[in-house]
């Protein structure tokens, strides 16, 4: 199951952007920038900015997410925001005794997809388990050879069995994320996967994280969401044409919070 924690964030990050606008257009220092700036004054900086497309002092705020109960699949498309940072849980250094998987909703619905799919998962297991072993034993008695003594060969060897065992792993098997974004990268993060078109699971990380920092940023995150939740649709022939109700649902989501 998802799970998204919010494990930092910069302090008063509106301010915070509010201050470096400042110093754009002002002559003033920047001890000054930071004076007589009223929550009216900093939603003001927010909103000139947006109007202006001047989106640099928004790279000076980041947030940092904990995230469980996603998929290998899904990492593959997070890490496609280069403008981030990632750890993640190894599979080359962590052995999967048992590992975890994500079910998707529309095989979650059918018993039979169902069943042929936990089939699938019990086979890798049972595979990963297997090769490990092979590998193991046969490195362990490389390293013994070698005058090494049996409990570093051991380890040593099943480090090295799973590097190569969890190649027959899947895109469904669970994994761990910490990642920290600014708030810039966020906002072309969650137009791209907040729309309809993204695939479910990470379209449900993004709205979870837009859910999340709208409480911390309102005016940085009011108009984030997919292109038609600010303007138009931006996906041409392939736009879902549910604008309308898109825009409801991202309203909801964020003015949930206020």
């Amino acid at each position: 199951m998802l799970k998204v924690e919010l494990l930092a964030y910069t302090p008063e990050p509106e301010k915070l952007i509010a201050s470096a606008a400042r110093l754009c257009y002002s002559s003033c220092s920047i001890e000054r920038t930071r004076e007589k700036l009223t929550d009216e004054k900093v939603s003001s900086f927010v909103d000139m900015l947006a109007g202006m497309g001047h989106e640099s002092p928004l790279e000076h705020i980041s947030f940092t997410f904990g995230i469980e109960g996603v998929s290998r699949a899904l990492l593959a498309q997070l890490t496609r925001h280069r403008i981030a940072s990632y750890s993640v849980q190894s599979q080359r250094y962590v052995k999967e005794n048992q590992f975890d998987y994500i079910v998707p909703p529309e095989v979650e619905e059918s018993e039979e997809a169902k069943n042929e799919f936990i089939s699938a998962m019990n086979k890798a297991q049972e595979s990963y388990n297997k090769i490990t072993s092979i590998l193991q034993s046969s490195y362990k008695d490389e390293y013994i050879s070698h005058g090494m003594d049996e409990v570093q060969a051991g380890r040593l060897a099943e480090k090295r069995a799973i590097e190569d065992a969890r190649f027959v792993l899947p895109n469904a098997c669970e994994t761990k994320i910490i990642c920290t974004f600014n708030a810039r990268s966020l906002l072309n993060f969650f137009s791209q996967r907040c729309c309809n078109r993204a695939q479910w699971e990470i379209r449900e990380l993004s709205k979870e994280m837009l859910r999340i920092v709208s409480q911390i940023a309102p005016d940085v995150f009011k108009n984030a969401g997919p292109s038609c939740v600010r303007d138009v649709c931006r996906e041409g022939k392939m736009s879902c044409r549910k604008a309308a109700q898109v825009k409801k649902e991202f309203a909801e989501l964020k003015g949930s919070l206020q």
